[in-house]
């Protein structure tokens, strides 16, 4: 017989005796649990796991997964008792198949440029099945790697045409996930509920005190030491989604406007790749307006 990994995920009110059950439900099915990791919020009485787990292939190379999703629902429904937020989510997820993800991007191409790289050089656990941008300008980027490039243009009077054919690509590539590499348009309210907890964006994390054009010149104005990235869940309240990484670096009075956007630029790219990496390995779990991440 051979094994298959999965990924168990589950956020419930908190209570005595949730992993035990969890473990002994999978222990019943011939499962071998390779990591756990849990943590309950004493702030909003709220459990969340992670846990990932062999199971066995029948003799038929068949594995057993309708089995485990059952047996799991009838479990998780005795977990929805208490006070507060009483909703259970749970996931099951195959650790052999990928997420597939949309980029959208504008004119600045350095996170995607370090997503590409990243997933050809097998360091990203997602596989691009297409680019999005509102410019032409980095279809040869998308091309040199081989990744099918869509130009979809927007103005105010064509948002709604827009936001519907990228929901189009959303549904023909059979996409989990849309990551914001630096574009620069707002989504409408309709795509981001649409869409909820699908949708990654990347910022500097200069807002709100330097909004608009030229931030990290502001900001060496203003002779900030500190400057960062944030990565964040998309909602309908602009760049507040809950925060799954962020970045930072020191600086000083001798770094110049350019080399201050050098740096944020790199961050941008490292606080990105990590907030995809987590969420494709199913690591990040919403928690009300923030996340429980299990790095």
């Amino acid at each position: 017989m051979s094994e298959r990994e999965y990924v168990l995920t589950l956020s419930c009110p908190d209570s005595r005796g949730i992993v035990a059950a969890v473990a002994n439900l999978l222990s019943d099915h011939g499962c071998n649990i390779t990591e756990s990791q849990q943590y309950g919020d004493h702030f909003t009485s709220r459990f969340f796991l992670r846990m990932q787990f062999l199971a066995e292939r029948g003799a038929d190379g068949v594995v057993g997964e309708d089995v485990l999703r059952g047996a799991f629902a009838a479990l998780a429904g005795d977990f929805g008792s208490g006070s507060g937020d009483t909703s259970v989510e749970w996931t099951l997820s195959p650790r052999d198949v990928r997420p597939r993800m949309i980029v959208m991007v504008s004119r600045f191409g350095h996170c995607l440029n370090d997503l590409l790289y990243r997933q050809r050089s097998g360091l990203l656990d997602v596989d691009i099945a297409a680019v999005v941008s509102n410019h032409p300008d980095l279809e040869f980027l998308a091309d040199s790697y081989g990744v099918d490039f869509h130009h979809l243009p927007v103005t105010a009077d064509n948002k709604l045409e827009q936001e519907t054919r990228l929901l189009e690509l959303v549904d023909s590539y059979d996409v989990d996930l849309v990551v914001l590499a630096r574009y620069m348009q707002v989504l409408s309210e309709q795509l981001c509920t649409k869409m909820s907890g699908r949708i990654i964006n990347i910022h500097h994390s200069f807002l709100p005190s330097f909004k608009g054009a030229r931030p990290y010149h502001q900001a060496h104005a203003r002779g900030v030491k500190l400057i960062g990235a944030t990565a964040h869940y998309v909602t309908s309240d602009l760049d507040e989604g809950p925060i799954i990484e962020q970045e930072v670096s020191r600086v000083g009075h001798t770094h110049s406007p350019e080399q201050l956007t050098a740096i944020g630029r790199d961050l941008e790219s490292v606080a990105l790749a990590r907030a995809v990496n987590w969420h494709a390995q199913r690591r990040v779990l919403l928690n009300g307006e923030k996340t429980v991440v299990f790095d």
